[in-house]
């Protein structure tokens, strides 16, 4: 059974100390729908659904789980069942757990690098419209609310991972030199959203640079209007932009890339391509932009502090589940 088409990025889980940090960056300066009635929660949502990210209090400022909306009951069993037939344990999720990201039937899986993927059925709707301050709304859908990027030293088992587990098909290739050191970087679709889940490595080394399990993620408004007041709003509410408004070569995206409170980058983009699956073929390009996405503001210590980081990743073996990585041999 090929699951394809069957799955989309549904929510994202953080674990952070900055509430209050968060709570203006997220409600105020992106525009999303906040809730914060439960003591130590926070969620944030983009339309219908109770939950696109939920919020958690404790000390890693990162993305601990990606949540993946599955079609039905028959796609979910498929997915436990590879995992399982490859001798992976399965963790079923409480009914406290599923109701704070306001979903039914909730299970976790191992990712890599401690990056826990959840699968679930049936999200709830919430008992009122969104309160946004995006006019357009945001893009969601039959293709998911957006993707995540991850950094990694052994990017050809992170591929391999989500082409055993959720069927993921490889969209195309960008190298590209950040800081004089080369990247390539590897985007996969799970449906016909260019990609869900992008790859970066940096190129022939083994060291990682960024210090999250997530270098990014992204969210998509439908308005080009809201993408520039949300820009605005980012900057005059005094938040780092990581780099500016610019359009990206391969999904043709429109996009700025803003510094959560925690560290890592969110991307708020709009009109990327989507994939026709009848004539698509991987490319390879060169450059992650055809213009703009100028990097601000990040000083001679922001970059030493990430080559720190990427050197001492060198003593760290990044956990890539082996079991359901495939046999990593490199794509490219």
């Amino acid at each position: 059974m090929n699951i394809f088409g069957q799955l989309r990025l549904g929510y994202l889980v953080v674990e952070t100390e900055r509430f209050s940090d968060w709570r203006r960056f997220g409600r105020d300066a992106i525009g999303m729908h906040l809730d914060d009635t439960v003591p130590c929660v926070m969620r944030f949502r983009l339309d219908d659904n109770a939950c696109r990210f939920l919020l958690q209090r404790g000390p890693s400022e990162d993305v601990t789980a990606i949540g993946w909306q599955v079609d039905d009951h028959a796609t979910f069993d498929e997915i436990l069942a590879r995992v399982t037939g490859h001798g992976v344990r399965v963790a079923e999720g409480t009914s406290e757990e599923a109701a704070l990201r306001g979903v039914e039937r909730l299970v976790r899986l191992p990712g890599p690098n401690g990056l826990s993927q959840e699968i679930f059925t049936s999200p709830c709707a919430a008992a009122e419209p969104p309160a946004l301050a995006v006019r357009g709304g945001f893009v969601t859908g039959e293709y998911g609310m957006g993707h995540v990027a991850l950094t990694a030293k052994d990017p050809h088992r992170v591929r391999g991972y989500y082409e055993t587990v959720f069927d993921a098909r490889l969209s195309d290739y960008i190298d590209e030199t950040i800081s004089g050191v080369k990247f390539k970087i590897r985007f996969l679709r799970v449906n016909s959203r260019h990609h869900s889940v992008a790859i970066a490595a940096v190129n022939r080394l083994p060291i990682n640079p960024i210090r999250t399990r997530v270098q990014h993620l992204n969210i998509q408004v439908a308005d080009l209007n809201d993408l520039t007041r949300s820009y605005q709003r980012v900057k005059a509410l005094g938040f780092d932009m990581a780099l500016g408004v610019g359009q990206h070569t391969n999904d043709r995206e429109l996009s700025y890339y803003a510094v959560t409170p925690s560290g890592f980058e969110w991307e708020v983009g709009w009109n990327p391509i989507v994939v026709d699956e009848s004539t698509w073929e991987p490319t390879t390009y060169q450059g992650i932009s055809i213009w703009g996405h100028t990097p601000e503001g990040q000083s001679i210590i922001d970059k030493l502090a990430q080559f720190k980081v990427g050197a001492l990743s060198l003593a760290h073996r990044e956990d890539v589940v082996p079991a359901l990585a495939g046999a990593g041999i490199p794509d490219n």
